[in-house]
């Protein structure tokens, strides 16, 4: 992941912008939460140190979407942004799509594989793990 670096994005109706630094990890999700609020087969996401992520423009709306998360949103657009687990409130997994430059951060594994949609085929080399898969130290 590239350090120092800082990566910015927004929702669709620009309401929302926001600046993000040291990407900790990226990923594919494939759980049924993720499915829903994206109203997408999968989610690619990047995990941030929340110290070093800022909304720059607005205030996101936040939703808890599980006992152990919460998802950031525009009121405005409805755009995702984030995902906040509280089991570990030191991080913060960012919408790729939402970037700027999406293709600036390329996703490293695959999550929560037993929930892929089976019309799904994705064709890589990648790690797949059945449940949340590795977490790193974000300290």
């Amino acid at each position: 992941m590239t350090q120092g670096r800082a990566f910015v994005g927004g929702c669709l109706c620009g309401r929302l912008r926001y600046e993000a630094r040291d990407p900790i990890e990226a990923g594919y999700c494939h759980c049924r939460l993720c499915q829903r609020s994206s109203g997408a087969p999968v989610l690619a996401w990047a995990g941030f140190p929340i110290a070093g992520f800022s909304f720059t423009k607005g205030e996101p709306e936040s939703y808890q979407s599980s006992p152990r998360g919460r998802r950031d949103f525009c009121a405005s657009c409805g755009t995702q942004i984030a995902f906040r687990d509280t089991a570990t409130p030191t991080r913060i997994d960012v919408n790729i799509a939402s970037l700027d430059d999406p293709a600036s951060i390329e996703p490293e594994y695959h999550i929560w594989v037993g929930s892929c949609v089976p019309w799904l085929h994705i064709d890589d080399d990648l790690p797949r793990y059945m449940d949340e898969g590795p977490d790193p130290p974000t300290s």
